[in-house]
């Protein structure tokens, strides 16, 4: 075991002295590195002897004070400065700063490099290195049988709590509550400053924010400071649980008992590596379960359970009211920024995470549909089932008034992504469902298609778009539109004029002057003089009910030729 007064007795580093922090002089050290960065704070660990010639921080007075400060609350053993490069001697305020903290700091002679003291430094510390791993070595087996027994995220995180003597959190990646375990001698308890609700955010954002977006890749804890109440502060160690730089979630311990030392470090990456295991075993877990649940579903919404005693017995075992009459409801979900993933599984699970944020927060807005909600994902869309008693019929407008609700949630919830949401027929079987599931989809197909503003529809809102478009062949659309309409369209190219929407308006507004004028923000008489060219055009008067239907069919059909 090599302690700092150790260092000092070394006769191949003849000169070292310590100049400040005499009360730390007995710190171990375990590791040697060289301080080159301003900004490694998340980097250094404990026990760690820090090297450096004092350029990053010689014209900042507040790095070196902080510097002084980090290392002291990491429990680094000491910082080691080479005089005579970039000071002539140390500086007062970190002198100052080592005794108040009490971290040794070192002077290291100018004839020495900071490569040569490192390889003494090692070549001494070679030998505590047995003792440190059997101690980790002992860890890591507790932990691993833990992981063998099945003991679960309850078990790590309580032999975790007892190592290393203070309370811990685990949370997944979006810092959701998984598990936490209270140690016995906290003064502050875990209910008192943390919201403890599973499956919840625990932390407040600002907290959260100023995690890195790389800690899988540093792979080690990092220092953070926990605001609660008032002005209250904890300090926490935040460790990554992650697999190949894929990110499981955190381990976060409140260091409200006392300081970690090394070995605590140790047991905290090696409990990462077992949750990260079990965090696999549970997520391959919920996928065989979600194999299953997916597999029903696929045959519901695609008619092909056709036994009504297979049907209720499945719908029992999956949570669906057999005799209920159902609608389905289909949100498309389009990330406006996926081009920017290289890696298709990347891209695969990025979209998985905001599919199942999508299903979370369908079932906070459930309690406003009317009727019983069963919400689950499929690739990049999510998909309700709503269901209530046979005899209740749900009104289109209700419907689409939720829809519209679930909408803006989604949309204020999950940035960056677009969301359309389309809305199938409410049949009164649930053999039948697999039909509001195609027209919501439909609905979807022809908001695409027509490109509009529209980000809610019911099937219903398209079902003439639907039946030409799936049953008329195009030539025999374009044919039926230039025999109705054809002239005003040849007008309008050949003049620029805008008697086709023109048209449009008039039967939009039921044949209103003034209200269809109002809506295309013209004079009540220029829109008369234009119904009057189109008449002439036409060749008629716009009042034989059959004409009426021709020229309104027309109109579908134009959108769905022309408009891109």
């Amino acid at each position: 075991m090599l302690t700092v007064k150790d260092l000092l007795e070394i006769k191949s580093i003849e000169g070292i002295k310590i100049v400040a922090g005499e009360s730390g002089i007995n710190n171990e050290i375990a590791i040697v590195n060289i301080i080159e960065n301003p900004d490694a704070f998340d980097w250094w660990t404990s026990n760690e002897l820090l090297l450096s010639t004092g350029y990053i921080f010689k014209d900042n007075e507040e790095l070196q004070n902080r510097i002084i400060q980090e290392l002291a609350e990491i429990n680094c053993a000491g910082l080691c400065i080479k005089v005579k490069r970039y000071f002539n001697e140390i500086p007062q305020n970190m002198i100052d700063a080592a005794n108040k903290y009490g971290l040794p700091l070192l002077e290291l002679p100018f004839g020495y490099t900071l490569s040569n003291l490192i390889s003494i430094i090692n070549e001494k510390a070679t030998a505590r290195y047995d003792t440190l791993n059997r101690s980790s070595l002992d860890v890591h087996n507790a932990l691993f049988r833990i992981a063998l027994e099945g003991g679960g995220l309850n078990r790590i995180s309580a032999e975790l709590a007892e190592t290393i003597n203070n309370p811990v959190v685990i949370v997944d990646r979006e810092w959701n509550l998984l598990h936490y375990t209270d140690y016995r001698d906290n003064q502050i308890p875990l209910t008192q400053c943390l919201h403890l609700v599973q499956d919840r955010p625990v932390f407040p954002k600002e907290f959260t924010d100023t995690i890195p977006q790389n800690i899988s890749e540093i792979k080690k804890s990092i220092k953070r400071i926990y605001h609660y109440g008032n002005g209250q502060n904890i300090k926490c160690r935040i460790m990554p649980v992650a697999v190949a730089n894929y990110l499981y979630g955190y381990i976060v311990v409140l260091q409200t008992v006392r300081e970690l030392a090394e070995l605590d470090y140790i047991a905290l990456e090696h409990s990462s590596s077992i949750l990260a295991l079990e965090r696999i075993k549970a997520r391959e877990i919920e996928e065989v379960k979600l194999k299953i649940r997916q597999d029903f579903f696929d045959d519901l919404l695609t008619g092909k359970i056709t036994s009504p005693q297979t049907l209720q017995t499945l719908c029992d075992l999956h949570g669906l009211e057999a005799s209920y009459a159902y609608y389905c409801m289909v949100v498309n979900i389009e990330p406006v920024e996926l081009d920017k993933y290289e890696d298709m599984v990347e891209m695969k699970v990025e979209l998985e995470q905001i599919s199942k944020k999508g299903v979370e927060l369908v079932y906070s807005l459930s309690d406003k549909a009317d009727g019983k909600v069963t919400s689950f994902y499929r690739n990049n869309r999510i998909i309700l089932l709503v269901g209530k008693q046979e005899s209740k019929s749900s009104a289109i407008s209700d419907i689409k008034s939720f829809a519209g609700e679930l909408h803006e949630l989604l949309s204020r919830k999950i940035k960056r992504t677009a969301f359309l949401i389309g809305i199938g027929r409410q049949y009164k079987t649930i053999d039948s469902l697999h039909k509001s599931f195609s027209e919501a989809h439909e609905a979807i197909r022809l908001m695409q298609r027509f490109n509009d503003q529209s980000v809610v529809s019911h099937f219903e809102d398209y079902s003439v778009y639907h039946f030409l478009d799936s049953n008329i062949k195009t030539p025999e659309l374009e044919s039926f539109f230039y025999s109705s309409l054809g002239p005003i369209y040849d007008h309008d190219h050949a003049h620029g004029t805008s008697f086709m929407i023109t048209l449009e308006n008039y039967f939009a507004y039921n044949r209103n002057v003034s209200e269809a004028a109002k809506a295309m923000f013209i004079h009540r008489n220029t829109f008369i003089y234009r119904i009057d060219k189109i008449k002439e055009i036409l060749q008629t008067e716009l009042k034989d009910s059959e004409e009426l239907l021709q020229i309104q069919l027309a109109l579908k059909i134009y959108r769905l030729l022309h408009k891109n």
